[in-house]
């Protein structure tokens, strides 16, 4: 494009998610300035969301930055609003096709130390630590920190300013004006800002459907040491890994009542790390390993452990069923479910709790009583952002399509005219407004399988699903060279009721049999012959067509 052509492109501030929005998890968005064809960019956030029933093997879900990768010459950075899984969690995984630096709070540096290190990445990525309230520039955008409360030391809402407008991203919020642990909500700076002007609040959408405030954690904690007081034998409490707050409830709690506190759970162990690098959790006193869980007096003993959201492998599943090879809860001890159940993972939580009350194991869950709080901001909480920010524009972002649409709904209640409901791949202008969908780029989900990245919508996990489906259905063929038998056929099937393998093995002996001499000479079309046939017999008799494999060989 010739020069004359790119000074006729306007300058933009554009906005570009590439997951967060339409889903909760994966949170990935990107900011550009400049013209069309000449956008210099920054990421915010790159987080992961964990694969589910419909992606059998898949742990791992990731977003697809192959439209950065493209752009990385122009990519500035990448900044990390927070230090929880579905925010930085895909950094170890796609930092090498990014290639930049990366800028975080030392809380959210230290537990992203320890994924590069797992990844052999520790000594490659540039980690930029920014304390909470940092500025700094990268590039065309300024850049600021801004102190908000959530449930993990330590986050931020983003302030873009470009001489194109100002943007507030708020990343995970909530008011608590009296959290256990951190800075607190920068209720100060934020009117600051909002009197200054805020073109566009791209604003947490979680929470949007409950009326009122989210209650603090200060009053969590009350109930909580309520709880522990009355309880006369072992207290076990899973939570989010990652939730220090609620940790540092617990311990308190534990000592407040002669507790000792024994871990369970390597994620929970190094968030403790993290925090005592950072100098929280001081006063915490020592903390026992699991191993010493059983020493203890079932009066004197507060056991915080990972689980909450019934994975398998973590320390309250395998309680649960009586599997722990340190720790077991007889009948007459308490387990507190401090945590919300996230969407998609109620089965699995309800496997937990079922496991449990066959223990005869008491439970307290955050349906019962007040043993939980949400981080983010109900719709009481919104108005309050949207009156001190001022907002003339509002993206509403990290949530599913139904907490989207309702943000849209409230916030037009408030008197915010200029409302777009994102979509991943969309880019939106932003500034200059009104906002408007002006293109689109690639986007899409990575799988983590095992050690390796690939692809979601062709890759292993389709194949997988399809063989759990019907099963697989594995001819072996070996002809002569006079296209004959050279040993008896052999099927094997995997997933296919008994007694069908002797009719698809015969099956198979008449489609071979029914093939002239010259056609099983092309041992492609001789394989296609067979499968077909095998695999349209199993529909007959079984109503499923079965994955057919078949082996030609020619000896």
């Amino acid at each position: 494009m010739n020069a004359r052509r790119r000074a006729q492109l306007p300058t933009e501030l554009v906005f570009l998610p590439l997951g967060g929005t339409g889903e909760i998890g994966m949170n990935c968005y990107a900011y550009g300035h400049g013209p069309a064809d000449d956008r210099h960019w920054i990421m915010v956030d790159l987080g992961v969301k964990f694969g589910e029933e419909t992606d059998p093997g898949i742990d791992v879900v990731l977003p697809d930055v192959g439209f950065i990768t493209a752009e990385k010459s122009r990519l500035h950075g990448l900044i990390l609003t927070h230090a929880h899984e579905d925010h930085l969690g895909a950094v170890a995984w796609l930092w090498p096709q990014l290639q930049c630096p990366v800028y975080c709070t030392p809380f959210a540096a230290q537990i992203l130390a320890l994924k590069l290190k797992e990844a052999g990445l520790d000594e490659e990525v540039p980690v930029k630590v920014m304390p909470v309230g940092s500025k700094f520039k990268l590039g065309p955008f300024g850049l600021e920190l801004i102190s908000v409360t959530h449930s993990i030391p330590e986050p931020t809402a983003l302030l873009i300013e470009t001489d194109k407008g100002t943007v507030l991203h708020s990343g995970d919020w909530k008011i608590d004006r009296t959290p256990v642990l951190g800075q607190g909500m920068d209720e100060k700076r934020l009117r600051e800002i909002g009197a200054k002007g805020v073109d566009v609040l791209v604003c947490d959408s979680t929470n949007v459907l409950r009326e009122g405030h989210s209650p603090s954690e200060k009053d969590v904690a009350e109930r909580i040491t309520e709880i522990v007081k009355v309880a006369t034998g072992r207290v076990a409490i899973t939570t989010f890994a990652s939730h220090l707050d609620r940790i540092a409830t617990a311990i308190r709690a534990a000592r407040a009542t002669g507790r000792e506190v024994v871990i369970a759970g390597r994620a929970m162990r190094n968030t403790i790390e993290a925090a005592r690098l950072c100098g929280m959790l001081n006063d915490s006193g020592r903390l026992l390993d699991q191993e010493e869980f059983g020493y203890l007096p079932p009066d004197k003993v507060m056991l915080l452990c990972t689980g909450s959201q019934g994975e398998p492998r973590a320390a309250i599943a395998r309680i649960a069923e009586d599997q722990h090879p340190h720790v077991a809860l007889e009948p007459g001890d308490l387990v507190i479910f401090s945590s919300k159940t996230i969407p998609g993972n109620e089965k699995e939580v309800s496997r937990v709790l079922n496991n449990l009350a066959r223990l005869d194991i008491d439970m307290v869950t955050g349906d019962d009583d007040l043993v939980h709080s949400s981080g983010h901001p109900r719709q009481g909480e919104l108005a309050l952002l949207y009156d001190w920010v001022k907002p003339k524009a509002l993206i509403p972002m990290h949530g599913e399509p139904r907490h989207l649409r309702a943000h849209r709904i409230f916030a037009e209640e408030q008197g915010i005219r200029d409302v777009l409901i994102p979509r991943d791949g969309t880019i939106m202008r932003l500034c200059p407004g009104p906002l408007e969908n002006i293109d689109e780029a690639p986007f899409g989900r990575l799988h983590v399988d095992g050690r390796l990245i690939v692809p979601s919508e062709d890759g292993p996990a389709k194949q997988r699903r399809k063989l759990a489906f019907v099963g697989i259905v594995f001819v072996s063929v070996v002809i002569d060279a006079k296209a004959e038998l050279a040993a008896d056929i052999e099927l094997i099937t995997d997933g296919v009721p008994a007694g069908l393998e002797g009719d698809l093995l015969e099956v198979a002996e008449k489609a071979f049999d029914s093939t002239p001499k010259p056609r099983r000479k092309d041992v492609n079309q001789l394989a296609e012959t067979i499968r077909t046939a095998v695999r349209r017999a199993a529909d007959l008799t079984w109503g499923k067509k079965p994955i057919v494999k078949v082996s030609v060989a020619r000896v």
